[in-house]
């Protein structure tokens, strides 16, 4: 017979009021319920917990040990349960999200912060990295829900369509290719390419763009971060080819160019989840506002209005 969390409650009861009685009184539990947990604890743990004094029951040494470690352990599973419970029609609890990089930078920040607007008492955490990263990290168990934008090769994860994007070549306004033009394949071929790194859902998209159109590519630069690779391209160092969502501002503003290509470049960006995980109330409040399917047969999230 295992130690009990109603054996635990009791005995803190007990140990804060000194009584059987009181304990009883607050738990509304009769005195011989009361004495007979306290007893059931005490041949569990090998020996008394109390020290009687009177009528009032004092905690030893052992009893004193014992209370120090259940009182731990039964704030965090009344902690959990408040997480897991909608008090007061208000969803609480933490929710783990995870985004690769091009999703984690440019979409998912408007979308947390709708949805710290609607459910005040929850918080996300946002962890970003590249597509392969955020697939690792949702296999071991260290995120809820992810979203990723290359494809997803792991078989123990289920990716469902969440939207669609575009990734656009792109070349500094003072490069050759800045004007008004469409690049050849051999063009293509020979140019120097500031890239993200292998594991990238954009670079995996690119290099599968260019094998169909039977062309290599020189990377004259990898680079960890799209800033830095817009940067470098803006200053010179090479063209890219980036999503359209990335880019956005940069286009606007001038100082990137988008160039006309023979690529294939659109791609879809998918959800993420682990085969079995269950959606709780919180990733369905989650979903709504993201506007996600959490299966393929599902009819999606409510739309939200925001970017994509």
């Amino acid at each position: 017979m295992a130690i009990s969390f109603r054996q635990l409650e009791i005995f803190e009861k007990v140990a804060l009021t000194g009584h059987a009685t009181r304990a009883g009184e607050e738990l509304l539990l009769t005195q011989s319920a009361i004495s007979m947990a306290v007893s059931q604890l005490e041949q569990l743990t090998g020996g008394p917990l109390f020290e009687r004094s009177g009528r009032r029951l004092i905690l030893n040494d052992r009893g004193r040990l014992l209370l120090a470690e259940a009182g731990g352990i039964l704030q965090a599973v009344r902690r959990l349960e408040q997480q897991l419970q909608k008090r007061g029609g208000e969803l609480t609890g933490e929710l783990l999200v995870g985004g690769s990089t091009t999703i984690g930078n440019y979409l998912l920040p408007a979308l947390l912060g709708a949805f710290a607007r609607l459910y005040p008492k929850t918080t996300v955490q946002l962890r970003v990295g590249n597509t392969q990263q955020v697939t690792a990290w949702m296999e071991e168990g260290r995120l809820d829900i992810a979203f990723i934008e290359g494809p997803c090769h792991s078989k123990g994860v289920i990716a469902v369509h969440w939207r669609d994007d575009e990734l656009v070549v792109v070349a500094g306004p003072e490069h050759p290719w800045g004007g008004d033009m469409t690049v050849t394949a051999g063009m293509l071929a020979s140019a120097p390419w500031v890239m993200r790194e292998q594991g990238s859902g954009t670079r995996e998209v690119f290099e599968a763009a260019m094998e169909g159109i039977g062309v290599g590519y020189a990377i004259a630069l990898e680079l960890g971060h799209t800033e830095a690779i817009k940067n470098g391209v803006a200053s010179g160092l090479g063209v890219s080819c980036l999503s359209r969502l990335a880019v956005h501002r940069e286009l606007e503003h001038g100082w990137l160019v988008a160039v006309e290509s023979p690529l294939m470049l659109k791609r879809s960006l998918a959800l993420i989840r682990r085969r079995e995980s269950f959606r709780t109330p919180l990733v369905s409040a989650f979903l709504d506002v993201a506007g996600g399917r959490w299966d393929p047969g599902d009819s999606g999230g409510s739309a939200t209005g925001l970017p994509g």
